[in-house]
């Protein structure tokens, strides 16, 4: 009998995000949400050929439509997230930040195509299989792992992310840009605040910016038109288990020396990335996305 443990069902879901991006690379210049021309590199060969087949619009638009039908506003929320993180990433590395840490990374691509690039080391963290599975796409992408970047195996509901970190070579003592990016949900809270409490060892300056759920849909006491995920994720196979909501987020991060300094929603989403007011009900609302900083 296959394994559906709730560890290996979520290290699963890694390509669906990713095969988003990819079809988003279609989209003419300022349409387009993402830059990412590695995305359908990582992709298994299956999900390729079906992304390739999406240069043809209508058939764009029919992916769009079976996705939405999955998890309605899913599509532009994965991609207004990707392009939150990657600006965040990219005035990081501008300002002169150490090193890089994906937590939870699946298929990303940022360590390949945005860190390696600059030199500054990277480090991305996942389920074995992710990791597996990331190594042989990158390989077959651009033929070897690049030297700056280190892929660390680890169950964040079992291991010691801080120990495993320091087994790899990460530098505690230099800032640091952090990447938790639709994973919380998939962990319990013990899980979280463990991976809080390794990320407080982290200098003064590192930024962390991470997504997630909103508390009450967990809960199933609000669904914020999320009705079709609290069905399939929570009751059904019971993979997220985790949320929060704003004012808890700021309260958890302020445990372990962090201070928030941005949380976005959809309608924040839509005004920053200049879509219209009427946008925001294109993008999931149960889901928002933080930026907090390091206290000294």
């Amino acid at each position: 009998m296959a394994d559906r443990s709730p560890s290996k069902v979520a290290a699963s879901t890694a390509e669906g995000p990713m095969a988003i991006v990819a079809i988003d690379q279609f989209e003419p210049p300022g349409v387009r949400m993402v830059e990412d021309a590695l995305a359908i590199e990582f992709l298994s060969p299956v999900t390729r050929a079906t992304v390739r087949a999406c240069r043809w619009r209508p058939l764009r638009g029919l992916m769009r439509r079976l996705t939405e039908a999955v998890g309605p506003g899913v599509w532009n929320g994965v991609l207004c997230r990707k392009r939150y993180i990657d600006a965040g990433l990219a005035e990081a590395l501008d300002a002169g930040i150490a090193s890089v840490l994906v937590l939870g990374a699946g298929l990303d691509t940022r360590a390949c195509r945005v860190v390696a690039p600059t030199g500054r080391a990277a480090f991305e963290v996942d389920l074995p299989a992710n990791v597996t599975a990331k190594a042989r796409a990158i390989r077959r992408a651009l033929g070897a792992v690049p030297p700056e970047l280190r892929l660390v195996a680890m169950d964040f509901e079992a291991d010691d992310l801080a120990a495993r970190l320091a087994e790899a070579g990460f530098d505690f003592d230099r800032p640091a840009f952090v990447i938790w990016e639709g994973v919380t949900q998939y962990l319990d809270a013990e899980a979280v605040r463990r991976s809080l409490a390794a990320l407080a060892g982290l200098a003064p300056g590192s930024q962390l910016v991470f997504t997630y759920v909103l508390a009450d849909l967990i809960a199933g006491t609000a669904m914020h038109g999320g009705e079709k995920f609290h069905r399939r994720f929570v009751e059904k196979m019971g993979i997220w288990k985790f949320g929060l909501m704003p004012e808890t987020a700021a309260a958890l991060l302020g445990e372990f020396g962090w201070q928030i300094v941005d949380d976005a929603g959809s309608a924040d989403y839509a005004a920053r990335f200049g879509l219209g007011a009427s946008a925001a009900r294109d993008i999931m609302a149960i889901e928002r996305i933080a930026l907090a900083e390091k206290r000294g």
